[in-house]
């Protein structure tokens, strides 16, 4: 018996192996691939969706746009083509949730440094105060990297209409004074398509973590 088994131990650890190797490939298989969801106006809510946009059930995409960043130049939505991005909404003089946020945001970026497929990019919600000198002494005290984020500045009304129209991400059109426009703590992933696929607690940190999850699922699929 011992002779036996010593005679086809060989054979006996081969089949194992190929055992193992098998069951990981059906394994592969079968395991389905997380896809991300394809957001549209209608699957938010309604608090955060411009009326006139509420409706739309498919092809929801970000609208173009012309801001201006920390560094004097005109940021187009063609800066983002065949890009991953991170949006958000916030203000330089907030002192509630926009310094977490900034953080996380500063974390992502550290994070994908190299990565040239992600890039990211901050509104202004008070972009009368926030001008291109007040964005640049704040992304120099944030540890903006400027080949990697952009913190934008513009036309008041147009940032509001892609918080609300794009983004799906403010709770007001931005009709009062300069304070005027709610924003929530969202981080906003986008696709190269320029399609939302997530939306993230900014003040989170097991949300970023999520978030960094996410793009690496996005990237396969892109």
């Amino acid at each position: 018996m011992l002779r036996f088994f010593s005679r086809y131990k060989f054979f006996g650890i081969v089949l194992l192996v190929l055992s193992a190797i098998i069951i990981s490939i059906i394994y592969s298989i079968l395991k389905p691939t997380p896809v991300l969801p394809i957001y549209e106006p209608e699957m938010v809510n309604t608090e955060l969706v411009d009326s006139t946009v509420q409706h739309i059930r498919k092809y929801h995409k970000i609208a173009p746009f012309s801001l201006t960043n920390q560094n004097g130049k005109t940021i187009t939505e063609k800066e983002y083509d065949n890009k991953i991005y991170v949006a958000d909404f916030f203000f330089t003089t907030c002192q509630s949730i926009c310094p977490v946020m900034t953080g996380h945001m500063k974390k992502i970026q550290d994070e994908l440094m190299n990565d040239a497929s992600v890039l990211l990019l901050s509104h202004t919600v008070t972009p009368d105060i926030d001008t291109v000198a007040q964005l640049k002494r704040y992304a120099k005290r944030k540890g903006v990297n400027d080949t990697k984020w952009n913190l934008v500045t513009g036309d008041k009304k147009q940032i509001y209409n892609l918080a609300r129209k794009s983004y799906l991400a403010a709770k007001s059109n931005g009709d009062g004074g300069p304070y005027d426009m709610i924003h929530t703590e969202n981080f906003i992933l986008v696709d190269t398509k320029k399609r939302i696929r997530g939306f993230y607690d900014g003040t989170d940190e097991e949300e970023i973590d999520r978030l960094l999850d996410d793009i690496e699922i996005l990237k396969k699929e892109q």
